[in-house]
């Protein structure tokens, strides 16, 4: 007999599913935009996350399927061209996420082994380790998933570790009002980041094999994204306190190593890059793993070509496909470009899941006003985004432009190849089971 996820397991896929490489790849560009007001941002992203995570509550609850995400647009929209344009648009956000985690590794891997930015480097130690875990995961990671828990565990540690000392040496002047961005900015700095709390929805993939669902479900999904706004906003608090605005800016991509320097000195520098470093790997692990499997589902759901669902040895041919991918973005663009778009289509995703809680409220028994607040939080914060960028910062669009086009141009030509399309994509919902 299978053995079933716990209350702990649950909580440690949720807080591992954030705490990847998202912090240490973006926390210098949100105390950029927002100054000393940085952990107000952090704050603001997770209240939406938060917020978001009753949907996928309910939605998990009353549809327990390994695909998460993808079979609750299924469920509430049916399975069509707009089906066909989200769950893609899913399926491209993790090769964002895959590359916004390859350009911390090489961010960090440069300042480790160079003491600055060194981008040819960089681009190879971040083409390096994505094809290293894609050809890991097609071998079977059997080793590497064992490992898992314990990577989040040393991760989280030292973040915590982190927190408990850098908040004795912390100038806290500089958290102070006078040092506040407009709200403007301080918002867009928490939308730009929010994609560091994308994770907490790989506990809806596990829904199945819960104990208990009804009972650990809520307080698994509620408890580590609450745990993380208090990680974060302790870790933005610490950092700004310990780092010059100006040095920040300069140090954009590897700023968390830089603050441990004024109370761990230059051994601090290095266990924070080597954090970085093992956190960044394990993501890309994690998220080349999670992306493989949502190319396979997609495809079996008649939205992909059939080659994302081929095996090759013990994974999927999509997996190379993915990886190639990550490459480009990680190579090709900047950070401020990645997190941008991987923020926008998370927020558009989560947007549409709490309308699709909306919309089937009267079968997951859900409260209307908390899915309608979810929905226009995330719509809202994607207008915010891409106005503010928009207006300040075009460049940073053009990634997230080329991806949506792509994604939409893909799923209208695929879709009019006549494949035929599942209804329903987990085989127990089928079955009525």
């Amino acid at each position: 007999m299978k053995r079933k996820i716990g209350f702990w397991e649950a909580f440690s896929i949720g807080v591992g599913g954030m705490v990847g490489g998202g912090i240490f790849a973006v926390l210098g560009l949100t105390i950029d935009l927002a100054k000393g007001a940085a952990p107000v941002a952090f704050l603001i992203a997770g209240i939406i996350a938060l917020i978001t995570s009753y949907s996928y509550v309910k939605l998990s609850i009353t549809y327990p399927s390994e695909g998460g995400s993808i079979e609750y647009i299924v469920q509430a929209f049916g399975n069509n061209l707009f089906s066909s344009v989200v769950n893609n648009l899913l399926l491209i956000s993790y090769v964002i996420m895959l590359s916004l985690y390859a350009y911390a590794f090489g961010s960090y891997a440069s300042a480790l082994f160079f003491g600055d930015e060194v981008m040819w480097f960089h681009k190879l130690c971040a083409s390096a380790v994505i094809i290293l875990f894609v050809m890991i995961n097609l071998m079977g990671a059997f080793l590497t998933g064992k490992a898992e828990d314990l990577m989040v565990f040393i991760k989280v540690a030292i973040l915590l570790i982190f927190v408990a000392a850098g908040i004795f040496s912390a100038d806290f002047h500089r958290l102070s009002p006078e040092y506040w961005e407009s709200m403007l900015k301080i918002v867009t700095g928490g939308l730009i980041i929010f994609l560091a709390y994308e994770g907490f929805e790989l506990i809806a993939n596990t829904a199945k094999d819960i104990d208990n669902p009804k009972r650990t479900l809520p307080r698994a999904f509620y408890s580590a994204v609450i745990f993380v706004i208090f990680l974060y906003v302790s870790i933005a608090i610490v950092t700004v306190g310990n780092v010059s605005f100006e040095e920040a800016k300069r140090a954009q991509d590897y700023v968390l190593a830089i603050a441990t320097e004024p109370f761990f000195g230059k051994a601090g520098f290095v266990i924070i890059s080597a954090a970085a470093l093992l956190s960044t790997a394990s993501a890309i692990n994690a998220t080349l793993y999670g992306g493989g499997r949502v190319g396979y589902l997609v495809a079996k759901l008649g939205e992909l070509p059939s080659e994302f669902a081929k095996k090759v040895k013990e994974g999927y041919e999509g997996m190379l496909i993915l990886g190639l991918m990550a490459i480009i973005f990680a190579t090709s663009f900047d950070i401020q470009n990645i997190s941008v778009a991987g923020s926008l289509g998370f927020l558009l995703i989560f947007g549409l899941v709490n309308l699709a809680n909306f919309k089937l409220r009267n079968k997951t028994n859900s409260n209307a006003l908390i899915s309608i607040l979810g929905t226009v939080l995330c719509f809202g914060a994607a207008a915010i985004l891409v106005g503010y960028n928009a207006k300040n910062s075009p460049e940073s669009l053009k990634s997230s432009l080329l991806v949506i086009v792509i994604v939409i141009l893909f799923s209208f030509v695929y879709y009019k190849l006549g494949k035929k399309m599942q209804s329903i994509l987990d085989e127990d919902l089928r079955k009525g089971i």
